[in-house]
């Protein structure tokens, strides 16, 4: 039996005859996405204010992002509808939030991908290209790899991706010497004084971007379209956040070891990874320090082409609903799972159009402040993202849209929940931090 041909076809029309770790794919691909520079900072900097003793809160981070993922993927399994058909059947305020949001996040996020692809090329070579060069580049190099390939050669492209990523920060993490105890004794539950906005982040906001809304319609670009898939989409799940939970604890291994007991305090933002490199070297060796810096990229640039293909997938399934609605006056259609499993989506105007809005528009801002009002949207945007996500995703599978051998048990409940609440508390926190 083939696994999955770019059509769709051969397996995923009935599915795997058992659950194997060879249809493993969309984990990997949400893993490499969902943890970009910014993520890694922000651990880095829990690890170097509090050691180990935060890092529990990133276990419980990845439990919680493994049964929203869960949740994403089951839905488009169980109803054969994406997730954007499931929000437009809970009204048209769906449809005006997600269409504010994709067109104002997409243009400030584009700008803020290529940059922090380009830092580290900038610091592996400081006699190249400056950091808005290096920006653009790898903005139309994304561009170009998206355009040209569909899912199964991006997939495999991320596999590559995860593979350096995941090797470069074990070994950095190694090398620095964790303390086996501490790191043990870190997995109690305690709250530092000062402490809680890190852990609430840590929990929240570490591999939980838009990209876990886009994991479902990479679950249904493999392939996997029917409810035989369910079993192997979770496993593939649980690899994703896994996978994600290791990088986070090699991270704040090294701000625990690297800048805690040194008491070095890094630079805000993806410079703060340079900062590091800088670190490294000093105390590794030049060596060590150029390998970080590509994981750096590799994390970086991941982020992007991750972005770049799976938000443009979601644009592409929110257009052409939006026209098919106004063409039929039916509110909600069918057969779009198997379209995107067809590869229509990724061929379609709406993605490319998107491609080339994520590429274009935002080089401007590499050369220009971003526009005071344009960051306070985006930020206020960006911070209701998840727990819109979240709730949205507990009101669709507990309600008749989903049949009922698929709707939510007591567990799946309580962590939607609870991921809800936690993420309108950080919701509430990041408006109260914007630059009024």
């Amino acid at each position: 039996m083939a696994e999955i041909t770019e059509s769709g076809t051969a397996a995923s029309k009935s599915g795997p005859r058992k659950s194997s770790w060879r249809y493993i794919g969309p984990g990997i691909v949400v893993a490499a996405t969902g943890v970009g520079a910014g993520d890694l900072v922000a651990t880095l900097i829990a690890g170097s204010k509090f050691g180990y003793t935060l890092l529990w809160a990133a276990v419980i981070g990845c439990v919680v992002k493994i049964s929203l993922a869960e949740a994403a993927g089951r839905w488009h399994l169980a109803t054969g509808r994406t997730l954007f058909e499931g929000w437009r059947s809970l009204g048209q305020w769906t449809t005006v939030y997600f269409a504010v949001y994709v067109v104002i996040w997409g243009f400030v996020y584009g700008a803020t991908a290529m940059s922090s692809s380009a830092l580290p090329m900038v610091a592996l070579f400081p006699e190249g290209p400056g950091l808005k060069t290096w920006a653009v580049i790898f903005g139309l190099l994304g561009l170009l790899f998206v355009w040209f390939n569909r899912y199964l050669v991006f997939e495999k492209f991320m596999t590559v991706v995860i593979g350096m990523k995941f090797l470069i920060v074990v070994y950095v993490a190694i090398r620095v010497a964790p303390d086996l105890g501490a790191a043990f004794a870190g997995l109690a539950p305690v709250l530092p004084d000062g402490s809680l906005l890190y852990t609430l982040g840590l929990i929240g906001g570490v591999g939980g971007t838009i990209t876990m809304a886009a994991y479902g319609y990479w679950v249904n670009a493999k392939g996997w379209t029917n409810t035989n898939w369910m079993k192997v989409m979770r496993i593939d799940n649980r690899v994703a956040y896994l996978t994600t939970g290791v990088f986070v604890v090699a991270m704040l291994i090294i701000g625990a070891e690297l800048l805690h007991s040194s008491q070095i305090a890094l630079t805000t933002g993806d410079r703060g990874l340079i900062d590091l490199g800088v670190i490294l070297e000093d105390r590794f060796g030049v060596v060590t320090a150029k390998l970080f810096l590509i994981g750096f990229f590799a994390t970086s640039f991941g982020a992007l082409v991750g972005v770049w293909h799976g938000v443009s997938l979601m644009f592409a399934d929110f257009v052409e609903r939006f026209q098919r609605e106004r063409r039929t006056g039916a509110a909600v259609g069918e057969g779009t799972v198997e379209e995107v499993a067809s590869g229509a989506r990724e061929r379609s105007v709406p993605f490319r159009a998107y491609l080339l809005w994520l590429t274009f528009p935002p080089i401007g801002l590499l050369f220009l402040d971003q526009p005071f009002g344009l960051v306070v949207v985006y930020g206020v945007l960006g911070a209701f993202f998840m727990p819109f996500l979240a709730l949205t995703l507990l009101w669709l599978l507990n309600s008749s849209r989903t049949p009922a051998e698929w709707r939510n048990g007591m567990v799946s409940n309580v962590m939607l929940a609870s991921g809800g609440l936690l993420f309108v508390v950080l919701c509430v926190q990041q408006v109260r931090d914007l630059p009024w």
